[in-house]
């Protein structure tokens, strides 16, 4: 039996010698041993291979709420005010089948496993719940993205256990980066929450892009703030121009006249200034200014970023594949980064312009799903697999394609094109990639989509299932406002059936 330091705790109960050689395989040394010492037994006896096993976290996010029955869970069998316009299609997985819009991923359901099973009880654009694993606590909270009661979102946690843990950043590529923009910076009047680092300080947000082009389809939205009337909007979500492009957010670019030499010397200048005001950097936010502080001036000056973000460089038949969209592009730049060294990459398909549009199919369902949104996503997310396995990326990298709920079982809206409203008692989410055991479908909604009939799952298990692929354990504790100590995970698990 393995002895670690006189411990007679139930890890070294539970952990045998050839435990402690598969666990040296999987390249875990002393360090994560005691910190699974720490754990709770339940915690401890999940497979050791899988942990630590993603090095990249890559998020595809469905803002809007993405309808479990026109993706990864229809019901072809059920009434036609259920089961709506479209059919199912076989996969490449024996008895699994998807939505019949969606041949491309389909081919390659052996490579995705597929939640079924997804519930909770936050029905209205739960993006800070589905991004933090805490809820919001109101409805002016979903929507202040600075509300001070909020935990931060994963991709900030990580940068902030990275630091922690001693580890430097990368002067020339940050760890967590957002594509292709802000997010809800193009939503109207509501500002929406989720992918910010909230009490860990504003350093460790996103570094964020923006897009830098033309959208080359208009299309008739319905606005909440126009009296339910249609406006005209041109969408990239739609179309972009082969010219278009994402960089750095405006925040951290040059001024038109202030060179790199001119910076440079602004940077010394800065360097210089009294020593009293050190010791704002002893606290949380002295720190975390300090850090974004430098983070700009590294990217202001980042040549790597800069080429990462240059989908130029890349064959136009497979910048094609991926879709001429906002989405498309960003999810090949995202895949780009990754091989930069960016360890958390952020897309996200986000409203436009218009309230409750990208996936918040409340009016217009199956015209937008069949003209703009499933294509799109089709032609991105399969291409993107597909390019991540051929570059040996998609073995040391978790991709995530979350929503924050679903849509419900009956259409309605008739006389505005069919809707499909929030429904977060059952829904769909699918994950591929480092530690994931692909061909895999998890939970099941009963035979109207309403309900989870077995397995139901929760974003805080999804959570738990990400930290645990990551080596981080859930119960692992980080520092609020008031510096008492919070875990990542307060209530999820790791949903073992996912892991490979």
């Amino acid at each position: 039996m393995l002895s670690l330091l006189g411990s007679s705790s139930a890890f070294n109960r539970l952990v045998d010698r050839r435990q402690v050689m598969r666990i040296g395989a999987a390249g875990l040394g002393l360090p994560q041993l005691l910190f699974h010492e720490s754990l709770p037994a339940a915690e401890s006896t999940l497979q050791p291979a899988t942990f630590g096993r993603a090095k990249n976290i890559l998020l595809l996010y469905l803002q809007g709420a993405a309808s479990q029955f026109e993706t990864w869970d229809p019901k072809p069998d059920a009434p036609a005010e259920i089961r709506g316009q479209w059919g199912a299609t076989a996969t490449s997985v024996p008895g699994v089948a998807i939505c019949d819009q969606l041949p491309k991923l389909s081919a390659l359901a052996h490579r995705m496993a597929i939640v079924r099973s997804m519930t909770h009880g936050h029905n209205n654009h739960s993006n800070l719940y589905t991004l933090s694993g805490a809820p919001a606590l109101d409805f002016s909270s979903e929507t202040n993205p600075f509300d001070t009661r909020h935990h931060p979102f994963f991709g900030s946690v990580l940068d902030y256990l990275e630091d922690r843990a001693g580890k430097k950043e990368p002067a020339d590529v940050p760890r967590n980066i957002g594509l292709p923009w802000q997010f809800s910076a193009f939503s109207q009047l509501v500002r929406r929450a989720g992918p910010y680092a909230t009490f860990l300080g504003h350093g460790y947000n996103p570094v964020w892009t923006e897009f830098e082009g033309t959208a080359t389809k208009k299309v008739s939205r319905v606005s909440f703030f126009d009296a339910l009337g249609n406006v005209e909007v041109a969408d990239p979500n739609l179309g972009i121009t082969p010219e278009s492009r994402l960089r750095i957010s405006t925040e951290a670019q040059l001024r038109p006249g202030l060179t790199l030499d001119r910076l440079n010397l602004r940077r010394s200048l800065a360097q210089q200034l009294d020593d009293q005001q050190r010791h704002l950097a002893e606290h949380l936010a002295g720190k975390s200014l300090d850090r974004f502080t430098g983070k700009a001036y590294s990217m202001l000056t980042s040549a790597k970023v800069r080429d990462a973000l240059d989908i130029s460089l890349e064959p136009m038949s497979l910048r094609e594949s991926y879709g001429m969209t906002v989405f498309g592009q960003a999810a090949l730049a995202g895949r780009r980064l990754l091989e930069a060294g960016c360890r958390v990459v952020s897309v996200f398909w986000d409203e436009y312009k218009i309230i409750n549009t990208a996936w918040d199919t409340h009016f217009d369902h199956f015209t937008r799903l069949g003209d703009e949104l499933l294509p799109g996503f089709d032609a991105a997310v399969s291409s993107l697999l597909k390019d991540m396995q051929d570059r040996g990326l998609l073995e040391e990298t978790l991709v995530m394609c979350l929503t924050e709920h679903g849509r419900t079982p009956k259409i309605n809206n008739l006389d505005r094109g069919g809707g499909r409203d929030h429904w977060s008692q059952a829904y769909s989410v699918m994950l591929a990639g480092a530690g994931i055991r692909p061909g895999t479908v998890i939970g099941a909604s009963d035979a109207t989509g309403a309900f989870v009939k077995d397995r139901p799952v929760t974003p805080e298990d999804i959570l738990a299932t990400m930290y645990h692929l990551k080596g981080i354990p859930p119960s692992t504790t980080i520092p609020d406002r008031g510096n008492r100590p919070v875990r990542l995970v307060e209530n999820g698990t790791v949903i073992e059936e996912l892991l490979a």
